[in-house]
């Protein structure tokens, strides 16, 4: 399957059991969901790829490399949760997004990174300023979703180098996941009680934790062994927009007039971050 129709199935998944995951948020605390979504996810993975049957592969260096992906991950997911719980999804994404392109853009070198933190910052200033109006507590959603686009930042680069592993790119997800979840379980397995009585409840958590994590994380391991980095800073254009587009379907969260053209301005910034010249740069090879 070409990547690009890999990376919508990604998002489409991500986002859909984002919008899932809100519902929950009147029985749990976001953080709390956010925590079991990355511990029955790691589960699931560890079920699948069992881990244990390849140490030999394994390293003090990669097993560093995932556990500190892993805790960037599960952070980035709380941060993420916290801040969709006042703010719009498609709003929280197209945020969330800033870091990267900020990072690209202090790095770069050409002038694509340049105009790109430019265009990310003009649509950036659009949507806090939409946002701000729409509840009291949005001021912790912008705050916790820019600790979501730092950690989204370091996810990229971290990501690359579990996914280039001679463990592959699944296996040192999962073992990162469990890693993150064992991380955080003093802080946030206390408020998880309700889901042991709740068979409902524990449904719709499995359902967040494949939808969420299994699926697009798999996918995105598998994505970042086939493509260049400029081909997947494109591709992660992709997520705002259909963000937005799950929003506006399960939440009622319809974008409009300034936001609208923030989330095009931040889309825009992120496909700016690619250059000609990483397009040459070879691949790691296929998963």
């Amino acid at each position: 399957m070409p990547a690009p129709l890999l990376f919508v199935v990604s998002a489409i998944a991500q986002y859909v059991g984002a919008a899932v995951a809100v519902d929950l948020f009147t029985r749990l605390a976001p953080a709390t969901v956010a925590w079991l979504r990355v511990a029955v996810a790691a589960l699931v993975l560890l079920v699948w790829t069992r881990p244990w049957r390849t140490r030999a592969l394994w390293t003090w260096r990669s097993l560093r490399t995932a556990a500190l992906f892993g805790v960037v991950l599960a952070v980035m997911n709380v941060a993420f949760y916290v801040a969709i719980d006042t703010l719009p999804l498609g709003t929280a994404v197209a945020l969330e997004f800033a870091g990267p392109v900020a990072v690209a853009a202090v790095t770069g070198r050409g002038w694509r990174e340049r105009a790109a933190i430019v265009v990310a910052a003009t649509g950036v200033v659009l949507l806090a300023g939409v946002s701000l109006h729409v509840g009291d507590d949005a001021a912790r959603g912008l705050v916790a979703i820019g600790v979501a686009a730092t950690c989204w930042a370091l996810y990229i680069l971290l990501g690359r180098r579990v996914a280039a592993a001679p463990t592959g790119g699944l296996t040192g997800l999962g073992v990162a996941m469990a890693a993150s979840a064992l991380v955080l379980a003093p802080l946030l397995a206390p408020g998880a009680g309700p889901v042991l009585t709740d068979a409902r409840l524990a449904l719709l958590v499995l359902v967040v934790a494949v939808l969420s994590s299994v699926v697009p994380y798999g996918i995105e391991q598998v994505v970042l062994r086939r493509v260049s980095a400029a081909t997947f800073a494109v591709l992660l254009a992709l997520l705002p927009a259909t963000a937005a587009v799950v929003g506006a379907v399960m939440l009622g969260q319809v974008p409009h007039g300034l936001e609208l053209v923030g989330l095009v301005l931040v889309s825009g910034a992120i496909a700016l971050t690619a250059r000609e010249a990483d397009a040459a740069e070879e691949a790691p090879p296929p998963a």
